[in-house]
């Protein structure tokens, strides 16, 4: 059950000039279901992509990793569900080789314009001939509208499927951006099973698009976790089809890059929490702030031991207000020269604990009121200088171990 998360508005999801997409049913793991997806993109559109940081990392990741590097313009992508194409060795890459291929030849273009993506189960040979034999109904199906459906058919164990889009004006011209995205469970994006997908008709210069995908990824999908695992194939593209009537974007710092680059950061970061509201038994969707710290990095790392602790989550989800859990998961954060007599713990606006004891005034019924709310803003305060950052993530319930027990049935 997804912590207020509704399924997309369509009047907010909209079609991005130069982007069609079409989807199949290919049987690719079980039948009646939408798993094969192609996005198809006009020629002059710039690509850049952030991936998974596994060292196992998939074949198709490593396949648009050369695709990418090659310098070629990506004319389209596939995308198969179903089946993760993960540790499947040398056939592996042959396999995820071999769909580019067919849809590069059903295309008339080179191989490497095409970036392949899958997702599913691991150790499981790609079922190529039946990838292959649903591409002519995904392409017979290409539409610019297609958001939407396109939301659906990279689903995995999502319950609800994401898309988002805002428009902005530049120079004069409405921009659109609209983003895609599935996963819910495998989630510690380094950069979850994730896949994301952000498009926008935004004139870009191509030098610029791997720094704003990474930024992007930075501030969004590298700011959640469900489990704390992260995917072989976490996959994040962003694209720019240059065809909005403005003055191409040669700087992010500049005011229209400024300005495009925090329409697509909105997108990103709904579809980011989006991911967390959907984990898999999720009943609550938590903030973690942690505050004057010396440095980003080391706040970063205190939020995340405290997302990752399997006795905060469960805690949270018992609606138990066990603060203790939290800090000793600061404590083990890795912060040698921690002054814990500094720290203060805030429950929403509840102050728990103050210089690293328990607030006097501090009464339990206060920390179960807001424990039991679906959405909850746990804040540190380290008392260590001036930097802070954020993440997002869930409670730890007894369906996400059902869930994952039964994935590969």
């Amino acid at each position: 059950m997804a912590v207020n998360l509704i399924s997309p508005n369509p009047a907010r999801v909209f079609p991005i000039k130069g982007v069609r997409l079409g989807v199949a049913e290919a049987g690719i793991r079980k039948a009646n279901r939408k798993d094969l997806t192609v996005i198809l993109l006009e020629e002059g559109a710039c690509v850049a992509g952030v991936f998974t940081q596994n060292r196992f990392c998939a074949a198709p990741v490593q396949v648009c990793r050369e695709h990418l590097a090659a310098g070629s313009s990506i004319r389209a992508m596939l995308i198969n569900t179903g089946n993760a194409n993960a540790g499947t060795g040398v056939e592996g890459l042959q396999r995820a080789r071999q769909a580019c291929t067919t849809l590069a030849n059903a295309l008339g273009i080179a191989s490497n314009q095409v970036l392949p993506f899958s997702t599913g189960v691991i150790m499981e040979p790609l079922p190529i001939d039946r990838i292959q034999a649903g591409l002519p109904a995904a392409l017979a199906d290409l539409h610019a509208d297609n958001w939407l459906r396109a939301a659906e058919a990279i689903m995995t164990t999502d319950t609800v499927p994401k898309a988002f889009g805002v428009q902005v004006t530049i120079g004069g011209a409405v921009v659109s951006v609209t983003g895609i995205s599935k996963g819910a469970g495998m989630i510690r994006p380094n950069m979850a099973t994730m896949l994301g997908f952000v498009a926008t008709d935004a004139c870009i210069s191509q030098h610029l698009m791997p720094a704003l995908a990474r930024e992007l990824a930075e501030g969004s999908f590298n700011r959640v976790t469900v489990d704390g695992d992260t995917s072989t194939n976490d996959s994040l593209v962003v694209v720019a089809t240059n065809r909005a009537a403005h003055a191409p974007i040669q700087s992010l710092d500049s005011v229209d890059g400024r300005m495009i680059k925090a329409a697509m950061l909105e997108v990103s970061r709904l579809l980011a929490q989006a991911i967390v509201r959907d984990g898999e038994g999720a009943t609550k969707f938590i903030t973690i702030k942690v505050e004057a710290g010396r440095t980003t990095e080391e706040c970063r790392r205190v939020a995340y031991a405290i997302a990752h602790s399997p006795l905060v989550k469960t805690a949270f989800f018992a609606s138990d207000p066990n603060l203790g859990r939290i800090l000793a998961a600061v404590g083990y954060a890795g912060i040698d020269d921690l002054d814990q007599t500094a720290i203060d713990l805030y429950l929403d606006d509840i102050l728990v604990a103050v210089h690293g004891g328990r607030n006097p005034s501090y009464r339990e019924e206060d920390g179960q009121r807001v424990m039991k709310q679906s959405e909850i803003t746990v804040r540190v305060v380290l008392g260590r200088g001036s930097s802070q950052d954020m993440v997002w993530t869930c409670d730890l319930s007894h369906d996400y171990v059902t869930i994952n027990a039964d994935y590969r049935s």
